[in-house]
């Protein structure tokens, strides 16, 4: 058995600096999607091919993130968080550099698909390091600084994006990317200590593995959680592949217009961190949970009233969308200790299938709204909605508590 050895007080990283890395690491998944939707129209025009292929793009994208993530959590439980961020950003520098240099929509996919195994990395490492450091109501105020520093990059990349391809075309919005990813290279490189004290190689053989996460799904202490944040974080990943198409074919928005407009949502959620924040001096996480996916459930139902009354504008789609990334803003931090608090010798798969959640529901979301309702309206107005009451839904079952004992995986 190879353990790391030393207490878990050496090369301990601050909140702050956790709060940081950690908000840089999750970024690159939301952040190589914000860049990019505004260019899809202009994709499908440059590679003269339909929006349905323009759109998976982003399909590819998700499944690779998606599925990735199964991977790269069990493996930095066994090795490390530091040498997987290094070989998963080396992937996905690769996957930018194809994406840029890209002469048609068949290799554009191959990027994205790579892209989209590299930055798997990210989230789920990310919070395999604040729970490494910390658990309880510390670590969900990490949480909630990832949320709130993780809006301010959705917040200003779409109109990064518009800018990017009005002033220099499709291909400096890859290049933003590249630079992206070597910087992350970079800050592992040099200020980046490694966290995992519980590394054991034993736990990336295949029946180890499968261990760990039957762990997990036969938990509904964490699948319930996980199942959520899959019905609410997977609406925005969902959204990125639908509004594109709603405010700049049918509404008329230019792609800079939708980039600066695109800051309603992910400034909602941004602000749902901030207030959580704040809330967090009087109430625990678990008190705030109730609320926010009422808040939830409560975009969700007015966007569909909305569609159904076909009274389209900017503002009577935004504003609900708005609503919702505020209540799944607030909801993150309780639902990602609550999954993960019990498993700190799994933290990485227990992060791992948690992100994948997230992603499987956004690619699935992107996959319906691609092949099964492929009116960008209607399937603005069916999609969230339904979302966002089945967490209600979830949320509303009874959980039965074991054990810690019980729930973790000895090494």
């Amino acid at each position: 058995m190879n353990k790391a050895t030393g207490t878990h007080t050496e090369l301990k990283l601050s909140a702050g600096r956790t709060a940081v890395i950690g908000a840089l690491l999750v970024t690159i998944g939301p952040l190589s999607m914000a860049l990019y939707t505004p260019a899809l129209p202009t994709l499908a025009e440059v590679f003269g091919t339909t929006a349905a292929v323009a759109k998976l793009t982003l399909t590819v994208y998700f499944a690779g993130f998606t599925l990735a993530q199964l991977l790269c959590g069990p493996l930095s439980d066994a090795f490390g968080r530091r040498p997987i961020i290094l070989g998963f950003f080396s992937l996905y520098l690769l996957g930018s550099l194809l994406a840029w240099l890209a002469p048609n929509i068949e290799m554009l996919l191959l990027g994205r698909l790579i892209q989209g195994i590299g930055a798997s990395s990210g989230i789920a490492v990310a919070r395999a390091i604040v729970r490494d450091q910390f658990s309880g109501e510390a670590g969900a105020r990490i949480m909630n600084l990832l949320a709130v520093m993780l809006g301010i990059g959705p917040a200003i990349s779409p109109t990064i994006g518009a800018l990017t391809l009005s002033a220099f075309g499709w291909q400096a919005i890859f290049i933003l990317m590249v630079i992206y990813a070597g910087f992350i290279l970079l800050l592992t490189l040099t200020v980046l200590p490694e966290t995992n004290f519980h590394r054991d190689v034993k736990l990336i053989r295949p029946r180890q593995m499968a261990t760990s996460y039957w762990t997990l799904l036969r938990s509904f202490e964490f699948m319930q959680p996980s199942l959520i944040l899959g019905f609410t974080i997977g609406v925005i990943y969902t959204l990125s592949t639908v509004l594109p198409f709603v405010l700049i074919e049918r509404l008329g928005l230019t792609p800079l217009q939708f980039g600066m407009g695109m800051v309603l949502q992910s400034g909602s959620f941004f602000a749902g961190g901030v207030v959580t924040r704040l809330l967090l001096r009087r109430f625990s996480t678990e008190a705030l949970l109730g609320p926010a996916l009422v808040l939830c459930g409560l975009g969700g139902l007015v966007l569909f009233t909305v569609t159904q009354l076909e009274y389209l504008s900017f503002l009577s789609i935004m504003i609900p969308i708005g609503v919702f990334a505020f209540g799944a803003s607030m909801a993150l931090p309780a639902l990602s200790m609550r999954g993960m608090e019990p498993f700190p010798k799994i933290a990485g798969a227990a992060s791992a299938l948690m992100g994948f959640m997230q992603m499987a529901g956004g690619f699935l979301g992107s996959l319906v709204t691609a092949i099964v309702v492929p009116d960008p309206v209607t399937a603005l107005g069916v999609v969230m909605p339904g979302m966002a009451f089945l967490a209600l839904f979830l949320f509303v079952l009874p959980v039965k508590k074991r054990d810690v004992e019980e729930q973790s995986v000895s090494p």
